[in-house]
């Protein structure tokens, strides 16, 4: 068996300038018990005897002191984890309430009926009070909002150029585009995902009152799955569709 490193001798005081002792002394205490972790296990009454100062002026045993830091990391550590907990169970909702809207939309007949299980999914299951579903056609088409590319890329050029899900505050014309004059005063923001595929083009947008509650680092995964899937449905019923680009 091996002796265990020991200390290094303490440094004279009269080699060392004024108020450079103590900080050279503390270093070397440092350093040898983070390499020797165990070495308090020997040395219980010199643990007993060391002494903290408090926050209220008193002094308290290094074994208090560390069992008070280990409660309230212990505390910190459950708050977290409860935490993940929270968010774990409401993305198991969000999931399970995407999973019912998109085998809505693989089932849908008609486009009407694409239409309306997209808006009453997202505004009665995920209580989303503002939703707008715009594609982009020149030709108008009697079933759900319809606009020419030319308006649409006028209106909101900006939200389609980087062809990704975006969320935030928007700028007034593009709310006005999106939701209409009189919702686009409620929205306080916004969630924005662009439907492109194989000549379909559009926009499905989400308000909220808060200004808060979509954030520009807001996640839209699921968002982008149901415009994703709306994608590849909505051609089934039509053609007449030109790209925004």
């Amino acid at each position: 068996m091996t002796d265990k490193p020991q200390a290094p001798a303490p440094q004279p005081l009269d080699s060392v300038e004024d108020g450079t002792a103590s900080t050279l002394g503390a270093e070397a205490v440092a350093a040898f018990l983070r390499a020797n972790p165990d070495f308090f296990v020997e040395q219980e009454d010199l643990l007993v005897s060391l002494r903290l100062p408090h926050q209220r002026g008193d002094t308290v045993s290094l074994v208090e002191r560390q069992m008070k830091v280990l409660r309230e990391r212990n505390i910190e550590m459950r708050h977290r984890l409860s935490h993940l907990m929270d968010v774990a169970r409401d993305n198991d909702r969000l999931f399970d309430k995407t999973r019912r809207l998109i085998l809505d939309i693989l089932d849908a007949g008609s486009l009407e009926e694409v239409v309306i299980a997209v808006e009453d999914s997202l505004r009665q299951e995920f209580q989303v009070p503002f939703v707008s579903l715009i594609l982009f056609s020149d030709i108008a088409t009697p079933v759900g909002r319809w606009v020419s590319s030319g308006e649409a890329h006028q209106a909101i050029g900006a939200l389609l150029s980087g062809g990704k899900p975006v969320s935030g505050t928007l700028r007034d014309h593009e709310l006005d585009f999106l939701f209409g004059e009189e919702q686009r005063k409620q929205v306080g923001s916004t969630a924005v995902a662009t439907l492109s595929h194989q000549g379909l083009h559009g926009v499905l947008a989400i308000g909220s009152r808060d200004p808060q509650h979509y954030k520009s680092s807001v996640g839209t995964l699921f968002l982008n799955y149901i415009a994703e899937v709306l994608g590849r449905v909505v051609p089934r019923f039509t053609s007449s569709l030109r790209s925004v680009r």
